[in-house]
């Protein structure tokens, strides 16, 4: 159990300490993922920076998802539950062009014309709050694999076991310190304090990034 996120990250922290002072890129999956992400790029003196994909959501249970997609309008899917709920390719097309304009958004919002970081030969490291399906980091992986990084890592954490099987292969190294096999997982749980994000809050913690940054 943590704290909150930024307690998370301060632990995420310790277990990445041996990359300071290599070149390393930590990217945050928003919104929660930049509040875990903060404590790790400042411990490790490393570029802050957002990696935005979406969960595609079911119709019928918004607060879960059949798959992710990035910005670039990159899709990864979970077939078998496509199947199991029957959604058509026109159900899936719609989803993913709605969500695809809410990831356009924040994408337009939180870079404000800035492009997204050169990864050529760099550590790259992913940061959420924790993996529920695994299809939303996995749809970040594979956004950030494109972009010819030296290496891959993604660090949560907390994690469904399902959610660890997924993308663990799918990365050079793999950090989570709590992994649970409980059968109705929510990442919320594994928190004393966990909320909802605003845009504004992710634009002060980049904002509180960039003034820490300044002194280095």
């Amino acid at each position: 159990m943590y704290k909150d996120r930024v307690q998370a990250g301060k632990v995420l922290a310790g277990l990445l300490g041996r990359f300071e002072g290599q070149e390393t890129v930590v990217l945050a999956i928003p919104r929660g993922g930049i509040q875990v992400a903060f404590p790790v790029a400042v411990r490790l003196r490393a570029l802050l920076d957002l990696v935005i994909p979406r969960k595609l959501p079911i119709p019928s249970n918004v607060e879960a998802g059949f798959g992710a997609i990035t910005a670039d309008g990159s899709r990864v899917l979970n077939d078998d539950l496509i199947v199991y709920l029957g959604l058509t390719d026109a159900e899936i097309e719609e989803i993913s062009a709605r969500v695809l304009e809410e990831v356009k958004r924040r994408e337009e919002r939180y870079r404000k014309g800035r492009p997204f970081p050169d990864l050529s030969d760099k550590v790259v490291v992913i940061i959420d709050d924790g993996l529920a399906t695994g299809y939303t980091a996995l749809s970040a992986i594979k956004y950030v694999k494109a972009r010819s990084p030296k290496k891959v890592l993604l660090a949560v954490p907390v994690a469904s076991r399902s959610a660890e099987m997924l993308v663990k292969s799918e990365v050079d190294e793999y950090i989570c310190p709590l992994t649970s096999d409980t059968p109705w997982f929510a990442v919320a749980n594994f928190y004393e304090r966990f909320y909802d994000l605003t845009d504004e809050e992710v634009l002060q913690c980049i904002k509180k990034y960039e003034l820490v940054a300044e002194e280095w």
